[in-house]
């Protein structure tokens, strides 16, 4: 009987569709198990990159269910966004229509990889449906004040013409594009997302079964700074007063060692300072020509930095000095207050920029009993000392006069101690037509009200084209010149940040036809949190923290009871071919379609299972694939003629079954799914060489199942069993079973290992010396020497002590 993987599939389909085999009950007397991969972008068709995730998660599934779960494994798709408007802007096609078909397709791929999904909890987020909820939920934000629109400068994305959140720029450049990322000034929508700042870091300690490396990510990108923030007047040449600039630093201990003040290009005060000026049309040329620079360039401590004073100067607060300030290239304004205090003497980017511009250096910290001479130093002193030239501060360590500093400002108004984040608010606008519309109305002054709740979803018009310039809803006639109460106002042409639509899917998933609530709250408290997140690392501080502040904000309306997303997360490695990640972009992918058309799609599942341990990349591989095929044909033999392998040694076989239920449980668990296989292999290979029992040919097919799971349904009904594997019970082992008759003695001389010895377990003490004594390799020391002692540890080790 020929394994036929076409055949046994196509029937495994129709027979688990037509049982609605996965549908998931909701509450039930099980424990529940909530099972999640990311969910994907339609882009058209799968590749091996995806299988392996989703592999991943469908196996996790499988068995959850075998151990007697309730397990929440549903699909859906993150379907708005830039791609389908780009191909409708190309292909001169309804972004929703080639969206919709794309859905169609991979969904089609995804059931015929056996992935166990509850396809009736299906979502889309460009759906109505899903979108309505986006509305409802920004609506719910904008009431509890976590929701406002500025003007400020923004990140830009020359290429998809859209602007970016700062997470979303990836050294300099924009996440999907890659284009090299400029700066506007519009106006935006900011959700507050620094409110959560503390507890977005403080919640991190809680999540044990998350990579370190994510929790790290996520650290850096909140960035907790503890300091001092201070003020300095701002004084125009007249000496009077014109402003004030706030300053955060983690340097009090220099403050007497300031000597000018710099403000990043998108400071909101330099306008102010130089309307009307002489220098006005000098300073907003240099302001543009820094703006567009990307962050890398500006933060390059390599490269050379550029300024322009601005005519006015500022009060040190500490002994009064007056300093100028400057407009610099190397300052950030989503750093801090977008302001620093230069130490040129103790920073070696401010000692560079003053060198340039011939500005003052003035050293205040300096190892104990060496005198430093700001003229002759060849670098900025970065490193602790004593405090010098600092006033009443004179002779104290720089730790210790960093509290003292901050304790004399505060008590002089001057300053205070302060906790900053790097985190800044979330921008979500975006000038695109193919996303979720911001439910907000906008009159003629320009100022914004919410829609109202009962005319959600505001929902995309089709009076729109795609011509590659502007945003396409701002084109709109049904989209603007809204009346509500006798006045006119225009729909806001804005959409939302696709990152919005996923930041909380997996809530919906709980509860997806609710179409009174976004989700009830019995139902996400039953399933939530997700106990096991699938998805890659490069989501770490976009993703990943986006979804961890909305279950926060949800908590908090509340919506549901946890507070945290994902219990557990697994970011898988990639899958590599030519020495590459497989993408489209890079022409390297592999069709699944041809590996299934081929061999199967137990096979793609086995090779992508067994070819790596699931956090490293995987190298693809066409030998690995035929040898996934070869072990598979080698079970199907197996099952499909028992009689060929009669048994020789029942026992050995019983106690291997035993040993192999256990291993593989314990390899799942763990998500070491490469060695479980592995030691299936070995199960099947004790068979064809011991025979097979019925016993262990059941064993063998439920514990394979939740990685092939066609093969092991033919095979379970091959055997004469009833149902599917996939509901029949996960095998049990018996502890006493997995004993092992015998065990490795190390052998030393003087507590170093000369040998090892297999003998009969719980051997007597004198047979064990007597076996050490006679062995060839600790003869070699003894001969020698006197044998002063034997010491013998029973199964585990003989050393033998020799007096030289």
């Amino acid at each position: 009987m020929a394994y036929n993987p076409k055949n046994i599939e196509e029937k495994c389909l129709k027979e688990w569709k037509n049982k609605a085999l996965y549908a998931t009950s909701d509450p039930s007397n099980q424990p529940k198990y909530y099972v999640l991969e990311m969910f994907p972008y339609p882009s058209g068709t799968l590749h091996m990159g995806h299988v392996r995730n989703y592999t991943l998660g469908d196996t996790l599934a499988r068995f959850k269910r075998m151990t007697g779960h309730n397990v929440l494994y549903p699909m859906g798709f993150d379907s708005f966004g830039l791609p389908a408007e780009n191909a409708a802007i190309k292909h001169k096609i309804d972004p929703e229509k080639w969206t919709l078909a794309n859905i169609e397709t991979m969904k089609a791929q995804l059931i015929r990889l056996g992935l166990s999904y509850d396809w009736d909890r299906e979502i889309a987020s460009c759906k109505e449906s899903y979108y309505k909820w986006n509305q409802w939920l920004f609506l719910k934000m904008v009431e509890h004040d976590l929701v406002y629109r500025k003007k400020g400068w923004v990140n830009w994305d020359p290429v998809d013409q859209t602007v970016l959140a700062n997470e979303q720029v990836i050294n300099g450049k924009g996440w999907r594009s890659g284009a090299i990322v400029e700066k506007r000034e519009i106006e935006q929508w900011y959700i507050k997302i620094t409110k959560y700042a503390e507890e977005l870091l403080t919640g991190l300690d809680t999540l044990e079964e998350w990579p370190h490396r994510v929790k790290t990510m996520q650290r850096h990108w909140i960035g907790k700074s503890e300091g001092t923030e201070l003020i300095f007047d701002v004084i125009d040449q007249s000496g009077q007063k014109c402003g004030e600039i706030p300053v955060f630093t983690t340097r009090p201990d220099t403050l007497f060692g300031v000597t000018y003040v710099v403000l990043a290009a998108e400071h909101p005060l330099i306008v102010s300072l130089i309307k009307g000026q002489e220098n006005e049309q000098e300073i907003k040329l240099f302001i543009q020509k820094t703006v567009k620079m990307s962050t890398i360039d500006r933060t390059d401590t390599a490269k050379d930095k550029q300024g322009k004073p601005l005519g006015f100067n500022v009060i040190n607060p500490v002994n009064g000095d007056k300093i100028p300030i400057y407009v610099g290239d190397y300052v950030l304004m989503e750093y801090g207050t977008g302001a620093v205090m230069a130490v040129p003497a103790h920073d070696q980017r401010d000692f560079e920029f003053a060198k340039k511009f011939k500005l003052p250096i003035k050293v205040v910290i300096q190892e104990k009993n060496t005198v430093l001479n700001n003229k002759t130093m060849p670098n900025a002193y970065v490193d602790s000392g004593i405090l010098v030239h600092s006033g009443e501060f004179d002779g104290l360590d720089n730790e210790s006069a960093k509290t003292a500093i901050t304790t004399w400002l505060t008590k002089n108004k001057k300053g205070c101690k302060k906790i900053t984040y790097r985190l800044r608010d979330w921008l979500i606008s975006r000038q695109r037509y193919w996303g979720t519309p911001i439910p907000m109305l906008i009159d003629k002054e320009g100022h914004a009200i919410p829609e109202l709740v009962e005319n959600l979803p505001i929902k995309l018009p089709k009076d729109v084209q795609f011509t590659g310039n502007g945003n396409p809803l701002e084109k709109s006639a049904s989209f603007n010149d809204i009346e509500r109460n006798g006045k006119l106002y225009r729909r806001e042409t804005d959409t939302m940040d696709t990152f919005f639509d996923s930041s909380w899917y997996f809530l919906r998933y709980c509860d997806p036809k609710n179409d009174q609530l976004p989700f009830a709250k019995d139902n996400a408290d039953y399933w939530m949190a997700v106990d096991q997140y699938i998805g890659g690392i490069e989501h770490a501080v976009l993703h990943l923290l986006y979804a961890r502040f909305f279950t926060k904000v949800l908590r908090d309306f509340g919506l549901t009871s946890v507070s945290e997303p994902f219990q557990r997360l697994l970011c898988q490695g990639m899958v590599i071919k030519d020495g590459a990640k497989m993408s489209k972009s890079l022409g390297n992918t592999v069709d699944p379609g041809y590996i299934i058309d081929q061999y199967g799609a137990d096979t793609a599942r086995i090779f992508i299972l067994f070819g790596a341990p699931v956090e490293r990349d995987l190298e693809w591989s066409d030998q690995a694939i035929e040898g996934a095929f070869r072990f598979l044909k080698r079970v199907f033999k197996l099952v499909s003629e028992s009689s060929s392998f009669p048994i020789k040694d029942e026992i050995l076989t019983e106690k291997y079954r035993h040993k192999t239920i256990f291993t593989v449980t314990q390899d799942i668990n763990r998500f070491s799914y490469n060695t479980a296989i592995s030691r299936l292999m070995e199960f099947v290979n004790i068979m064809y060489q011991n025979g097979a029992t019925q016993k262990a040919l059941e064993t063998l097919i439920q514990l394979l199942a939740p990685f092939a799971p066609f093969i092991t349904e033919e095979g379970w009904h091959l055997l004469g069993k009833k149902g599917s594997v996939h509901q029949s019970q996960w095998p049990a082992y018996n502890d006493a079973l997995l004993e092992e008759d015998s065990v490795t003695i190390v052998l030393q001389v003087n507590g170093k290992m000369r040998d090892k010895i297999e003998v009969e377990k719980n051997s007597d003490k004198k047979v064990l010396e007597s076996l050490a004594l006679k062995s060839d390799r600790i003869k070699k020391y003894t001969v020698n020497g006197n044998v002063v002692k034997v010491i013998v540890v029973p199964n585990k080790l003989v050393n033998v002590v020799v007096a030289k």
